[in-house]
């Protein structure tokens, strides 16, 4: 086992495939991240850097060509059930209630379903699904659906969560909303958050660090370290500290999304 003060790390993570005429094509890498417990981490990049094949990798969903990853300072790369993670789709199964939906992590840990509804029904009613647990996912709105979701990630009750922009299909005021919430969610249960975003300020609203990650091969370029107050409230958006955090993540993102259009455009 190796002893380390951190909730996670990434040691030299990177992903290799096979191109069409045999030559090895690197999509990610290498990558090395140090998280604390209990630490909301945002990853924004340039579209296509390889943030989705990382998450992939992390959750043991993809294999890393080379590098490790330790949680709790045991090494878990290849391992499925490590974290928990949700994708920008709610993926509720249409033909279960909500409260069926949020407790299938439950279920397949083997909890008895008797169990599992008792000890789903208060988080329900504490985070706003009160009166919708007998509902279809197709009865409720997007945000309520995401709702559904993220309380079934925490209920699969792992301490790391990968969250992969859980908001973007929302509208910008049930974004709001659903950032709030998460917050809430997030200081309640403790848990480590790596969360994948296209928005800038949506990550420093959101985190305790923010990394920005280059043009494919993605690695990371920056770290920022949000030495922002908490409880955060939405009016920390338009202060000086806020504006400075933006605008210098915003250059640094900038360079790396032309390179990505000039790799587009040169094939």
């Amino acid at each position: 086992m190796k002893m380390n003060p951190y909730k996670m790390e990434l040691e030299n993570i990177s992903k290799t495939y096979p191109s069409g005429d045999g030559t090895l094509v690197q999509a990610l890498g290498p990558i090395d991240l140090r998280i604390p417990n209990h630490r909301f981490v945002s990853i924004v990049g340039p579209s296509g850097c390889g943030k989705s094949t990382l998450f992939n990798i992390i959750s043991g969903l993809l294999d890393n060509t080379e590098g490790a990853i330790y949680v709790n300072g045991s090494r878990v790369d290849g391992l499925t059930g490590i974290t928990g993670y949700m994708l920008q789709k709610d993926l509720l199964l249409p033909w279960r209630t909500i409260l069926d939906n949020v407790i299938l992590g439950l279920e397949i840990q083997g909890t008895s379903k008797r169990e599992a509804k008792a000890k789903a029904l208060p988080l329900l009613h504490k985070y706003g699904l009160k009166g919708f647990e007998d509902h279809y996912p197709a009865q409720l709105s997007g945000g309520m659906r995401q709702r559904a979701a993220l309380l079934r990630t925490i209920l699969y009750d792992r301490d790391v969560i990968l969250l992969d922009e859980p908001f973007g299909a929302l509208d910008a005021q049930t974004r709001a909303m659903m950032q709030e919430w998460l917050l809430d969610l997030w200081d309640d249960f403790q848990k480590t958050i790596l969360f994948v975003t296209h928005d800038m300020e949506e990550a420093i609203y959101l985190s305790d660090e923010v990394y920005i990650m280059t043009s494919r091969p993605g690695t990371i370029k920056r770290h920022l370290l949000i030495d922002l107050p908490r409880p955060r409230k939405p009016q920390i958006i338009t202060s000086p500290e806020f504006t400075q955090l933006k605008e210098e993540a915003l250059r640094t993102l900038s360079e790396e999304t032309l390179k990505a259009y000039q790799q587009e455009a040169a094939g």
